[in-house]
């Protein structure tokens, strides 16, 4: 698996030099396709296993052509349809791709700008492909859990059925949390009256759902960050002694001045860090969340790149503790806190900055 992340880091270098170079569709997938088939593990120059405008006649339309098809063992398994780099992926690319996948005896389609991969199968009618990707992956904005997931369509462990299978339950597992977190911000009628006939005795007329909407919301809230202290607090019991993450060469201005000696981690610094990183676990990596200390304040980063900050922690005063929060333009805001479970009640702050990074 190492080698595997080592590839697609690889890879990422490489979608982000296309972005400024590649053109034309060809040149992205010299540059990026071609290589992302080859770290999957499929050779790129032997035309059992990667068919290069693969003819797919569709109907009356004859000699239409898919970029290119993936063999193992002379049977299609995948097709792969490639675009330009800076082209968005949408209806007009869905539709082509769409029309070859019902010709063929693939059942799994690949998507691609370079930038983007999104897979597709046939979990709701079989030889039909899906209208939504079960899986994207974004070459340049990535997590472990996603290159984990991105191995299964490796060769040397390709399973159709057991990646089927999987592909249905991320369709549904990505469809529920939808909902959940829809409900978590705004619970619709008929979510809050299934769960006042659980709480309440009696008719739940409009009065009545007006008056236990707000409880079921802050219930929501409440059960989540239970679960998330839960989770820290058998982290920080099993972590004692936390290993401080590798700076990069571009270090905190303030921690590089002041040297290692003069600085110390508290418990609380550290609590707070883990509150941030399970705030940030909702949309982005965890491992992407990097703490770095400094004499008067604790920095929390985006990919340990000090020009990506997410908050600062400044816990060291006996009497005052503050939170750093920072907008999308690295502006900072302090706000008082009496404590790291504070933290929580910024989530949203917390969420927009990386999302602004996220999207850069």
């Amino acid at each position: 698996m190492a080698d595997f992340n080592e590839l697609i880091e690889t890879l990422s270098t490489r979608s982000k030099m296309a972005e400024r170079q590649a053109l034309t569709e060809e040149a992205t997938k010299t540059a990026v396709v071609l290589p992302f088939i080859q770290a999957l593990g499929f050779d790129v120059f032997n035309l059992e296993e990667v068919v290069p405008e693969f003819v797919a006649d569709v109907g009356l339309k004859k000699g239409e052509k898919v970029d290119f098809a993936i063999k193992i063992d002379g049977k299609i398994v995948m097709l792969v349809e490639a675009k330009s780099i800076g082209t968005k992926l949408g209806d007009a690319q869905f539709s082509q791709l769409f029309r070859y996948f019902h010709v063929t005896e693939a059942r799994l389609a690949i998507l691609t700008n370079g930038r983007e991969a999104w897979f597709f199968s046939d979990t709701d009618k079989q030889n039909l492909m899906d209208q939504k990707p079960f899986f994207t992956f974004d070459l340049q904005q990535h997590d472990k859990r996603q290159v984990q997931e991105l191995s299964r369509f490796q060769k040397g462990s390709f399973a159709i059925d057991s990646i089927i299978e999987a592909a249905s339950n991320l369709k549904y597992t990505q469809k529920a949390a939808a909902f959940l977190k829809q409900q978590l911000d705004t619970p619709d009628e008929d979510f809050a009256r299934f769960v006042g006939r659980q709480i309440y005795d009696g008719s739940i007329t409009k009065a009545v759902l007006e008056q236990i909407t707000p409880a079921i919301q802050a219930a929501l809230d409440e059960i989540i960050r239970d679960r998330i202290q839960d989770k820290l607090s058998i982290t920080l019991r099993g972590d004692a002694a936390p290993a401080q993450p590798k700076p990069e060469p571009d270090v905190d201005a303030e921690a590089a001045a002041a040297g290692d000696a003069d600085i110390e981690t508290t418990n609380e610094e550290v609590e707070g860090f883990m509150i941030v990183r399970a705030i940030a676990a909702r949309i982005a990596g965890i491992d992407r969340i990097v703490m770095r200390d400094a004499k008067s304040y604790c920095a929390i980063l985006m990919d340990d790149n000090n020009r990506k900050p997410i908050c600062r922690l400044y816990f060291n005063s006996a009497t005052t503790k503050n939170l750093g929060l920072f907008d999308g333009e690295k502006n900072e805001t302090k706000v008082r806190v009496e404590g790291p479970t504070d933290i929580y009640k910024y989530a949203d702050k917390i969420e927009e900055v990386i999302k602004a990074y996220l999207e850069h």
